[in-house]
């Protein structure tokens, strides 16, 4: 798009008076233009999303959903994303199936390709529970997973990552900083959070709807939270990292973007 033929275009649609500002009102004018200009770029211009496409997705997602189905973690631990994989064992994966509840049936509902990564949402029939239970997968570009959920169960820090990302939507710049890190709060400004909060939102086309929270590692050093957001062009997931005690470290605003 050609920036100076978009200003002019702007200029001559509009009176004498507008066109041809006083010195005083210039610099406002084109300001206002520019941003004006801003908008329509992001409104415009497409969100990047992940290269694996969406019946990779299906076909990746069904693959691990088999391997829960049948409680194979040989299998679950050869679908996992590398930091997974690294921080795990067969043997561990396999114990926690052995403890999980058998799951009869599933059927994949919704494929929504992120700027990176893809959220799966699939619904099981569990023999401990009534009805379809709804689950998320979140899986890399290659098709490997890189988190995954009961949906209706939140730990403590899926939680507070909500709760951050809500005041984030609603503008609460201060109230949103209370959830992090001593250091990181000198870091990130209220201007700085608001400014890549605001821009990573304007470019993927609007908060629509903030989905759900799942824990992709938890109990370490480091522990990482994706929250699932349901922009205007894309549902994409947002990485809250924290730290031992539960205080935001760091935020994923894409840098891509932002």
């Amino acid at each position: 798009m050609n920036t100076a033929a978009c200003l002019l275009a702007l200029a001559l649609s509009g009176p004498l008076a507008a066109v041809l500002p006083s010195g005083a009102t210039l610099a406002q004018s084109k300001t206002a233009v520019a941003q004006t200009f801003a908008q329509t770029v992001a409104q415009t211009t497409p969100a990047p999303t992940t290269s694996l496409t969406a019946t990779q997705a299906n076909e990746a997602a069904r693959t691990l959903l088999e391997a829960i189905k049948a409680k194979d973690g040989q299998a679950i631990y050869q679908g996992l994303s590398d930091p997974l994989r690294n921080s795990t064992t067969t043997g561990a994966v396999q114990q926690r199936m052995n403890r999980s509840p058998k799951v009869s049936s599933y059927r994949i509902s919704e494929i929504s390709r992120g700027i990176d990564d893809t959220t799966v949402e699939a619904f099981a029939v569990v023999e401990t529970r009534k009805g379809e239970v709804p689950l998320l997968l979140v899986l890399d570009d290659n098709g490997k997973l890189v988190a995954w959920k009961w949906v209706g169960t939140t730990l403590p820090i899926e939680t507070t990552a909500l709760k951050f990302v809500n005041d984030l939507k609603a503008g609460r710049w201060i109230a949103a900083r209370y959830y992090l890190d001593l250091d990181f709060q000198k870091e990130l400004s209220p201007q700085d959070l608001q400014r890549k909060w605001t821009k990573l939102s304007r470019t993927l086309g609007g908060v629509q709807k903030i989905k759900s929270a799942l824990v992709a590692s938890q109990g370490g050093e480091q522990q990482l939270v994706l929250v699932t957001i349901q922009f205007g062009k894309v549902t994409d997931n947002l990485f809250v990292i924290f730290n031992r005690q539960g205080r935001i470290i760091n935020v994923d605003f894409s840098s891509d973007l932002v």
